[in-house]
């Protein structure tokens, strides 16, 4: 979460990804940085016992809204 933020801030698009066990710690972080209205993006918790297939499955979902975010910018 926090490289995404540093990125951005220094002109980087960036996509931030969080579990949904981790949305409220995405939002406390980013308005730490002065950030509250960062955009990041929630895919289902836990993903660390997935299987490759199944983390590429997730990977492949998300996909859309991660270049969706990139091209929308902060």
């Amino acid at each position: 979460m926090l490289d995404g933020i540093l990125l951005e801030t220094k002109g980087v698009p960036a996509v931030s990804i969080v579990t949904d066990a981790f949305v409220e710690t995405g939002k406390a972080i980013a308005k730490t940085w002065g950030l509250d209205d960062f955009k990041f993006l929630s895919m289902l918790h836990p993903i660390a016992n997935l299987t490759e297939a199944e983390l590429d499955r997730r990977a492949c979902e998300i996909a859309p809204e991660v270049v969706r975010l990139l091209l929308e910018g902060q």
